[in-house]
C-alpha cells in the first residue's frame, strides 16, 4: 500500500476489527456447542466433501482452533497477510460444505463471498497501519 490509493489507518484498524469479529464468534461457538456444528456438518448437502477432510467432530473442534487462532492474530494485525490467506483458506472448505448446498439465492453464501473480499483485500495490500508484527 505504499502507492496508489491512499486510505485512512483507523478505516483499515476498523475494517480489520470488524472482519475479524465473524472468525472469533464461530471459533468460540464451535466449542460452545461442538455437536451442533457435527449435526450442521452432516446434515449439508455437500457433507460429502467435509468428510474428504475427516471425522466432523474433529473438523469442528480444528476449525474452531484456527478461527479463533488466525482471528486473533488477525484483530491484533500479527502476521495480518498470513493471518488472512489462512482465514481465507479455512473458509473455502466451510463456504463448499454448508453454503453452496443452499443455493445461490441463499444470504449466507453471499456472506461469505463479501467476507472473501475483505480478507482478498488484507492478502493484496497488506496494510500496515495499526498492526502489532507485520
Amino acid at each position: 500500500m505504499e502507492h496508489g490509493t491512499k486510505l485512512n489507518g483507523v478505516s483499515i484498524l476498523l475494517f480489520r476489527i470488524m472482519l475479524s469479529g465473524i472468525f472469533l464468534i464461530a471459533g468460540i461457538s464451535h466449542f460452545i456447542n461442538p455437536d451442533g456444528v457435527t449435526e450442521r456438518i452432516n446434515s449439508a448437502r455437500y457433507a460429502e466433501f467435509a468428510h474428504l477432510f475427516g471425522d466432523p467432530h474433529t473438523l469442528g473442534i480444528w476449525s474452531g482452533y484456527a478461527l479463533i487462532l488466525f482471528g486473533m492474530t488477525f484483530v491484533l494485525g500479527v502476521f495480518t497477510r498470513w493471518s488472512a490467506l489462512a482465514l481465507f483458506l479455512l473458509l473455502i472448505p466451510i463456504t463448499i460444505t454448508i453454503q453452496v448446498g443452499n443455493g445461490w439465492m441463499h444470504g449466507p453464501f453471499w456472506k461469505n463471498i463479501a467476507i472473501f473480499g475483505g480478507l482478498l483485500f488484507f492478502i493484496v495490500n497488506n496494510p500496515r497501519s495499526y498492526t502489532l508484527y507485520n
